[in-house]
């Protein structure tokens, strides 16, 4: 059944091999009659850091690519997420975004005089595609995917999206493009079932 999905690019090198797998994604979900929106945050202008925290709202509320982004993550029903494993955790261009998109009465919101709060984006599900240059291996059972979890649970989840699937390729380092090749024939199976 096709679906609207959302790609969005947190590597800001549009050369970069996470580009690459942003592009198969979008192209191969197209070809399986899928309806495809793609961001590229390294092409997009914003400012990533939330001044004030949930204090107060920043001057400028969400730039215009902004509101793009986040009416295209509210049209979707399946999200893709494409980028490296930088320090553990996803790059800051990416972790900004989702601290200007994802406030409270977008993403979630806090119930009152309650620790607990209702998931404002039910109704998705997402694939988180990694790249990284740690082994998968090492990085899930020595340092314990601090960034997948962050990812999966803190984010998406946290907001009502489900199932979360994430897809590590790695190391990336030093690999052929024979590799890289497989890797993306990986990438353009995903998106055909997505």
């Amino acid at each position: 059944m096709p679906k609207n999905i959302t790609v969005i690019l947190g590597h800001p090198d549009g050369l970069s091999f996470c580009n690459a797998i942003a592009e198969k994604y979008a192209t191969s979900a197209r070809a399986a009659g899928h309806t495809v929106r793609l961001f590229k945050l390294g092409e997009v202008e914003f400012d990533p850091v939330l001044r004030h925290g949930y204090n107060k709202r920043q001057e400028l509320e969400l730039e215009s690519a902004l509101v793009e982004i986040s009416e295209s993550i509210s049209w979707a029903q399946h999200l893709v997420f494409v980028y490296p494993i930088w320090w553990g955790s996803m790059p800051a261009i990416l972790k900004g975004m989702f601290d200007r998109i994802f406030l409270p009465g977008y993403a979630f919101k806090y119930r009152k005089d309650s620790p607990w709060w209702d998931r404002l984006l039910v109704g998705r599900s997402a694939h988180a595609i990694v790249t990284m240059d740690t082994p998968p291996w090492y990085y899930r059972f020595v340092y314990t995917m601090p960034g997948h979890h962050q990812m999966k649970k803190t984010i998406l989840e946290f907001c009502g999206i489900k199932p979360v699937k994430i897809t590590s390729f790695g190391p990336v380092r030093g690999t052929s493009e024979a590799q890289r090749s497989k890797w993306l024939l990986k990438v353009e199976r995903y998106a055909a079932l997505a």
